[in-house]
């Protein structure tokens, strides 16, 4: 019997680090390619009505969207009447000044007086329900206004 004793190396060897880095920014960037930023969830019928002269909106400003239409499938429980949608709620004509002001309470302050509200309005709407909306605007002091619509022959609209 001796009194050396060998040690036997039983230990892991340390798991290297210096590939991290690689894998942390490959998911990064699989990540920024494969999301999608969220958008509203319609709940209201949406069909635009169509329009020959239109112009494309300024993506560096910003945009509010209104929604007004008969609610879509699956919301029939809030009747047959146009409604107004408000990001993904339904909402009454009286909330939309407080809407605008929340969108302008999270907008930088150079940006407030350029805040464009977008009006996508179906075409089978009462225009009742947008002069409604043009007064609760007018109230909030949102005087830049855009109709949404689309691309096509106006004779369309008709139909």
């Amino acid at each position: 019997m001796s009194k050396f004793k060998k040690k036997k190396s039983g230990d892991l060897p340390a798991i290297s680090t210096a590939s991290l880095p690689d894998i942390v920014f490959m998911l990064l960037f699989f990540f920024m390619v494969a999301t999608v930023m969220r958008e509203n969830t319609l709940k209201i019928q949406n069909n635009l009505p169509v329009a020959n002269q239109i112009e494309k909106l300024d993506k560096k400003n910003p945009i509010s969207f209104i929604y007004a239409g008969k609610p879509g499938k699956g919301y029939e429980k809030f009747g047959t009447e146009a409604r107004i949608q408000l990001n993904d709620n339904f909402a009454e004509v009286s909330d939309i000044v407080a809407f605008i002001n929340a969108e302008r309470a999270a907008l930088r302050e150079e940006l407030i007086p350029l805040l464009t509200v977008a009006l996508k309005v179906d075409k089978e709407a009462n225009m009742g329900i947008v002069g409604d909306i043009k007064q609760e605007l007018r109230k909030a002091n949102a005087l830049k206004i855009n109709y949404t619509t689309g691309k096509g022959d106006a004779s369309q609209n008709m139909k």
